[in-house]
């Protein structure tokens, strides 16, 4: 009898690249330990994942590359790292495959995998609505089940006749409808006045590296204005080192605070948010914090991904995507700077967000991201696998 056909085992190899993948991949182990309690995981993980007893081979931060130019220096290593994990995973037979956002690297893996006859998923769908739709063809050759956190993807993947479901968001059913700003800033030391903005340059070293300065020179901007403590939320230790090195020079006043490893509760002090696009600004939303969105890449990255369809969509920050209105100011590339982002900033530090019902449709959203997202994600695994296995 294999190992999947065995109810009390379940050998699941798994890959997260970055912090938010590493959460997502957490969740989906406890919510799959639930299941089958003596269920072994391995592959690529960051903090959470190790602490919920992922054997790692490698860490989620040897994957954290962002853009298509700035991979370019990564590559033979990355393309190594791959191949290694490929013949890993193949001596090892895992009952099923799960991939966590990250595509470029997962797919690959799932169809070599999926070529030896292991169930394969990817968690958290490639952006093929947006760009590169043309992609969904091989995503459905590499996977068995997309498992998607956001309501529209199912549709888009029916079309192509892949198989997708709605699992929901872990941050979702994470984060409480309402947040006790007060509680968030006496746990990071800050007092009720004055106002805190809340800096988040994304957890990505290529992020950071683009997004740091601006950020600092926004804050600033606003600190001549009126005053003002900013803090700023650092993903990990290796994204703070980041940081420190790109900001090198620029003097951090008093009131400039570097936290590591806390940004929801970061957020959830904040009275107004500047972050990188992603995962954090979905966050924000969840918290009903005011944010303004930015989105840097190198001028090449940025010409190709509009070159792949990028240029139809009218918004790229989550929450406007979401919502299918701006809800949130969001700002790309040249935009960047301070003399743009500080003015955006001071209209959400002030309570005047673009649309007036901002906070109600927050709240809309959260109601349809919470699913109970890492237990549905689980179940569609463990059906997989076990289905394979009869």
């Amino acid at each position: 009898m294999t190992a999947a056909r065995s109810a009390s085992s379940l050998r699941v190899a798994i890959i997260a690249g970055e912090a938010s993948g590493d959460t997502l991949g957490a969740g989906l182990m406890d919510a799959l330990r639930e299941r089958v309690p003596q269920a072994q995981f391995f592959g690529i993980g960051g903090g959470r994942m190790r602490a919920a007893g992922c054997d790692a081979w490698h860490g989620a931060e040897e994957l954290s590359v962002m853009g298509l130019a700035e991979v370019l220096p990564h590559l033979w290593r990355l393309l190594k790292l791959r191949r290694g994990l490929i013949e890993r995973m193949l001596r090892e037979r895992p009952d099923v495959f799960v991939g966590i956002d990250s595509p470029d690297f997962n797919l690959p893996v799932a169809a070599a995998l999926k070529a030896k006859g292991i169930p394969t998923v990817q968690y958290v769908s490639p952006q093929v609505w947006a760009t590169r739709q043309s992609r969904v063809v091989g995503i459905g050759n590499s996977v068995d089940l997309v498992l998607c956190v956001l309501p529209f993807e199912p549709d888009f993947y029916a079309q192509h006749r892949v198989r997708a479901e709605f699992v929901g968001h872990p941050l979702a059913d994470a984060i409480p409808n309402t947040v006790d700003a007060a509680a968030a800033r006496r746990a990071l030391g800050l007092g009720a006045r004055p106002q805190v903005l809340a800096l988040l340059p994304g957890s990505r070293r290529s992020e950071v590296a683009r997004l740091s300065r601006p950020f600092l020179a926004t804050a600033a901007w606003l600190k001549e204005r009126r005053p003002l403590e900013v803090v700023v939320a650092l993903a990990n230790e290796s994204v703070g080192a980041e940081f420190r090195a790109v900001t090198a020079g620029i003097a951090l006043d008093a009131g400039v605070k570097l936290v590591t490893g806390r940004a929801r509760e970061v957020m959830a002090a904040a009275d107004a948010v500047l972050t990188a696009s992603g995962t954090a600004s979905l966050e924000a939303l969840l918290l009903k914090r005011p944010m303004v969105v930015a989105y840097r890449m190198t001028p090449v990255s940025y010409w190709i991904v509009r070159c792949m369809g990028a240029a139809r969509l009218k918004h790229f920050s989550l929450p406007n995507l979401l919502a299918g209105r701006e809800l949130a100011a969001e700002y790309v590339q040249g935009q960047v700077r301070a003399e743009v982002l500080g003015p955006a900033v001071l209209e959400c530090l002030d309570g005047r967000m673009r649309d007036p019902d901002w906070r109600a449709e927050f709240g809309r959203i959260h109601e349809k991201l919470r699913r109970g997202a890492s237990k549905a994600a689980a179940a569609a695994v463990l059906e997989l696998a076990r289905g394979a296995a009869t």
